[in-house]
């Protein structure tokens, strides 16, 4: 008989539903409060509940734990211990103590640093999180942590999220207060991150060095078909990806992470799986566990999952649409509109702080997607650009004018909308329609925050976004906690806000040409690379915020540019040491081979006959070795480039040459190479074409 998902739903969590059948009463009560506040567990409370979950783990076969933690690099780390201890007569029993449960002590001398600490200064900590549930993995009790250094600076992306929950939960719970809201304890950011990927073949993958080593192609021509027929976007699925989404969703579902949607999407072997929203840390954490199931479960199909923004050139790119909304503790949605978002003053202003805060720190959500990766996806008509933005619709929009310029706003009641097939059901339409061009969208009750790309850690966009709201939702506070007549002065407020910060506010094609034109003129930053947007972490503005709201110390902050500045120069290097061993060790000898065959053919039929046709191949042959000559001249510029880049000492200068002479000594090489690609017979050419990539799942 199979089991229906209810009955294993969460069976590798060490979940609420396992800690209230196993804890004391008394102890379930006391995690329970460190998780909804908080608080801080004692020694013998943490001895507790470490021997429970032990006694769980192994249960299920588990003979190690593991401090699951999320350092710099973008994915997780975890250092396994066994939970065994001897014992006098030579035996072992199975230990693990709350101190064990509470930190750890992981080498941290290999994981980036930013220059925070020495290469010999080996010590750094984890920190466990509570309000994220243990979970097994491959036989480990794997346990959330936050990751520090020996002085207690951030060594990893979890602690400033956990840190701007705190934040944005104190600064929101003042502007409750300020409406009469005694009974809210606490205001959670809540997260639905919709995950992008590409499935191919394995074999093809692994015959394809650009994917092994960058996760991108490096070259590749056009197929002659691709997603121009929109044929591939919410079609039927492939048995073979069908198997894969299958056995994917078992394992996240055992895992309690709430995928819920998945489909296809635009591009050829491009898909998507998309969660319900949970608690932001959590999201988090689910997000890294969905990426690295995939892959697992990926090669368990023979198939090779690419979490890359931009893997084939020609087709749309990857990314991760981040949907984030505010939730109290009682279930209220701080950002529902109700049914009319004019007499909602309480919802008003919350979406004031958003606009503010978009508007204010512009750098930093740009500096929150930055990647290499992701600058060959943003503003490539698939992606937003690198310019922020906010959709709000029309509806709402028109209630934000009527504020400004104080005027009476007629109300518009839902449309119900006429789908004419009596079988459908008939629905009401949302008076916000979706803008899929937006960068920031408003989407009814959450906005869709869709710059991302699809390998990033969703904690450093919502740490970002959490601060910058709990800055605007603090200087609200200050403002109204002052105000003799508060509902003069709420009104005043929202005024002000929507007449300085408007300007953000776009509901066109962010596409297009024009809106690129508008955003110069409404002065709105365009940093269209990442190399643009890092030196921006050091603005005075954002050092004071992060210090302001106890996020970032003004040393941790440039320790996050520095390590993200030396992660462009690093992807960019690899990239282009596996382009010129690709050019010079494979394609430019499988070329001349080819030449070499066709003045073989050419001599061949003159010599058995000298009036016999070889116009084609004399033509092939002189169009292949002129196209050598320039890749050779094209693959000596890329390595000159590299060389001058490498040896610059300064950081950003030699960010800025990757970006400047690197890149474009790529693409030349490409080019050529792409060119040869379509003139070289198919068995000469040493590496699966795009066809045989995009087009390998049947």
């Amino acid at each position: 008989m199979t089991k229906s998902v209810s009955d294993y739903f969460g069976c590798m969590v060490f979940n609420d539903h396992n800690m209230k059948e196993r804890l004391p009463k008394q102890t379930y009560k006391e995690v329970r409060l460190a998780i909804e506040t908080g608080k801080r567990l004692d020694r013998e409370t943490a001895d507790i509940i470490a021997n429970a979950m032990k006694d769980w783990a192994v249960e299920r076969g588990a003979t190690h734990f593991t401090h699951w933690f999320q350092p710099m690099t973008g994915i997780t780390a975890e250092k396994h211990d066994s939970f065994i201890a001897p014992t006098k007569d030579g035996q072992v029993i199975m230990e693990f103590s709350g101190k064990e449960l509470i930190q750890g002590e992981p080498d941290a001398s290999s994981f980036p640093n930013g220059g925070l600490r020495a290469t010999f200064e080996a010590r750094g900590y984890t920190a466990w999180d509570p309000t994220s549930y243990a979970f097994l993995k491959d036989g480990t009790l794997c346990i959330p942590t936050a990751f520090y250094s020996y002085e207690g600076q951030a060594l990893d992306k979890k602690t400033p999220l956990l840190r701007s929950m705190e934040a944005l939960n104190k600064q929101a719970l003042r502007i409750l207060r300020l409406f009469g809201d005694t009974e809210t304890v606490r205001v959670n950011t809540t997260v639905g991150s919709e995950q992008e990927y590409f499935l191919i073949d394995k074999d093809v993958y692994l015959k394809r060095k650009d994917l092994i080593y960058c996760g991108r192609t490096l070259f590749g021509s056009k197929p002659p078909k691709g997603q121009e027929m929109d044929d591939h976007y919410f079609g039927t699925i492939k048995p073979r990806v069908k198997a894969f989404m299958a056995e994917l969703d078992e394992e996240l579902w055992k895992l309690g992470v709430l995928a819920k949607t998945e489909h296809n999407e635009v591009a050829p072997a491009q898909h998507e799986l998309a969660p319900i929203f949970a608690t932001v840390n959590i999201a988090c954490d689910h997000n890294q566990l969905t990426m690295d199931l995939m892959k697992k479960v990926a090669d368990k199909h023979g198939l090779a999952c690419l979490l890359h923004e931009k893997p084939f050139a020609g087709v749309n790119g990857s990314g991760k649409h981040n949907n984030w909304s505010l939730s109290t503790n009682k279930g209220v949605n701080l950002l529902e509109p109700g049914d009319s978002p004019m007499e909602n003053a309480q919802f008003l202003l919350f979406l004031a702080s958003l606009i503010k805060a978009v508007d204010d720190y512009q750098d930093m959500l740009r500096i929150s997607v930055a990647s290499a990766g992701n600058d060959h996806r943003l503003g490539a008509n698939e992606a937003p650009p690198a310019i922020l933005s906010m959709f709000v619709g029309e509806d709402l929009e028109k209630v934000l004018d009527s504020i400004e310029n104080d005027a009476e706003y007629e109300a518009k009641g839902r449309e119900l909308m006429k789908v004419g097939v009596h079988v459908l059901p008939r629905f009401f339409k949302d008076t916000t329609d979706r803008n899929r061009t937006s960068p920031f969208a408003f989407t009814g009750n959450k906005f869709e925050f869709r710059m991302l790309g699809s390998s990033v850690s969703i904690a450093c966009p919502n740490f970002i976004l959490n601060t910058i709201v709990a800055e605007e939702l603090s200087q609200f506070a200050d403002e109204l906690e002052q105000a003799e007549d508060f509902h003069g002065a709420l009104s005043a407020l929202i005024r002000r806000v929507i007449k300085e910060h408007k300007r953000i506010i776009f509901n066109g094609n962010n596409y297009s040409d024009e809106w690129v034109e508008e955003a110069e003129r409404r002065g709105l930053l365009n940093l269209k690379t990442t190399v643009d947007a890092l030196p921006h972490y050091l603005a005075e503005k954002n050092v004071v915020l992060f210090e302001k709201h106890k996020i970032l110390t003004k040393e941790e902050l440039h320790s996050r540019y520095e390590i993200l500045l030396e992660n462009y120069i690093k992807t960019v290097n690899i990239e282009a040491l596996t382009m010129l061993e690709m050019a010079k060790k494979d394609i430019l000898p499988a070329v001349m081979g080819y030449v070499r065959e066709l003045a073989e053919t050419i001599t061949a039929k003159k010599s058995a006959i000298a009036s016999m046709d070889c116009r084609a191949e004399e033509a092939l042959a002189l169009k292949l070795s002129s196209l050598c000559g320039d890749f050779a001249e094209k693959i000596s510029g890329l390595e000159e480039a590299v060389a001058t880049a490498g040896a610059c000492e300064d950081l950003l200068k030699e960010a800025k040459l990757y970006r400047d002479e690197v890149l474009p000594a790529m693409e030349a090489l490409r080019d050529i190479g792409d060119a040869m690609e379509t003139e070289t017979d198919k068995k000469r050419w040493p590496f699966p074409s795009y066809g045989e990539l995009l087009f390998s799942v049947l």
